[in-house]
């Protein structure tokens, strides 16, 4: 004998047909189920492929902007040493796009 078979038995005889609803009054809070949303953020910080994405240029661009003091890397401090992935912050990258948008005017 399974043990499915048991708690159907177990269900009917409780007065309950499987798969059956259980009906509620509808101005009963609970007949209307809360509908759960997920809302997905945005990463901050952005990785080297992230960045130049977002900018639509080269991941060597983004290399070049950064070593020339265009765009500021974050730096993520791990004990006595500096995580080495370059990370940049969405805002800094939007600054840059307004600053690029304001000399062409």
């Amino acid at each position: 004998m399974d043990t499915e078979g048991n708690g159907l038995r177990e269900a009917t005889r409780a007065g309950h047909k499987r798969g059956a609803r259980r009906e509620l009054p509808a101005d009963d809070a609970r007949a209307v189920p809360a509908k759960q949303t997920t809302v997905r953020l945005p990463p901050r910080l952005l990785d080297l492929g992230a960045a130049a994405g977002y900018l639509g240029v080269s991941r060597w661009t983004v290399r070049d902007l950064e070593a020339a003091g265009t765009l500021k890397r974050v730096t993520i401090p791990v004990g006595a040493k500096d995580l080495r992935k370059l990370l940049f912050d969405r805002a800094d990258l939007d600054a840059l796009i307004e600053r690029w948008k304001a000399s062409r005017q």
